[in-house]
């Protein structure tokens, strides 16, 4: 992907799942959410970007407008 993915990935351990489970704020409201998870930090990270990747993707094939991306703001 040509793009820097600018957007928010959270994950969280659920002790429910017993495993890393990821959330992507932006899209939220348009996916359920968790979107992923993993045994490890690593694979959820992995497993969260691929599923940002393909969210973008889909986005764009459709004609659908990118969620604004979370912006940190310094004091």
């Amino acid at each position: 992907m040509s793009t820097p993915l600018q957007y928010s990935i959270v994950i969280e351990w659920s002790s429910d799942d017993r495993a890393y489970v990821v959330i992507l704020p932006e899209w939220a409201d348009r996916y359920a959410m968790p979107v992923a998870s993993g045994a490890t930090y690593e694979e959820a990270a992995a497993r969260g970007r691929n599923a940002l990747e393909n969210y973008i993707q889909f986005a764009r094939e459709e004609g659908i407008a990118l969620p604004q991306p979370k912006v940190y703001q310094t004091a």
